[in-house]
């Protein structure tokens, strides 16, 4: 199928989870820089949707991304969670907002290796580590943008499989965390197992 195709059934999936929906609706209001939403919640609506479950189920969280490089003091982006609260209240759903142009700051201490500065929301959408999983969409001028670094075709396919630039031994546990809400999936490695940063 063409990947033009994929990319309309995609957003269209993930629109079908209301609180995506809500979320992109307002997220130009959050007033942070290069604002998306990204990963769980939107491809678990593509999977939910191939087993015939609602969009919205087994969705722990609603993860955003933004960038703002001109201030990195945690105060700043914790100005920018406070306003996601107010502004994501009454959707009664948990929600976590990343400053990416922070992330090299606190990633050694959380994952015991080094981070990467990064200079967009995009690098960081890149970083997921099951390829597919790199998704992000946010509110563009003629409608949704998407980012997929990999495309789409392993997604829908449900095809796991490393992500090269994150190669990491945590692979298989977070491959298998998947496989075990939806048995269809399939993981495919066959890269030797190397240490790496967790997702």
């Amino acid at each position: 199928m063409p990947e033009t195709n994929l990319e309309t059934r995609f957003i269209e999936r993930a629109l079908a989870n209301p609180i995506n929906r809500a979320i992109l609706e307002r997220l130009p209001e959050l007033g942070a820089p290069d604002a998306w939403l990204v990963a769980g919640c939107l491809y678990q609506a593509v999977w939910n949707a191939e087993a015939g479950r609602p969009a919205a189920e087994n969705v722990k969280d609603y993860d955003i991304f933004y960038c703002g490089a001109d201030d990195l003091s945690w105060r700043a982006e914790d100005a920018v969670i406070r306003r996601a609260d107010g502004l994501f209240a009454d959707l009664g759903v948990a929600h976590e907002v990343r400053n990416q142009a922070r992330v090299h700051l606190w990633y050694e201490r959380r994952f015991g290796e080094p981070g990467v500065a990064l200079n967009s929301s995009r690098d960081g959408i890149e970083r997921f580590l099951v390829a597919c999983t790199c998704v992000g969409l946010k509110p563009g001028v003629g409608g949704i943008e998407l980012y997929a670094p990999h495309g789409l075709d392993d997604l829908f396919a449900g095809r796991l499989k490393p992500n090269p630039l994150m190669p990491s031994a945590n692979f298989h546990a977070k491959a298998e965390s998947y496989r075990a809400r939806w048995p269809w999936l399939e993981i495919l490695d066959d890269t030797p197992l190397a240490t790496g940063a967790p997702s």
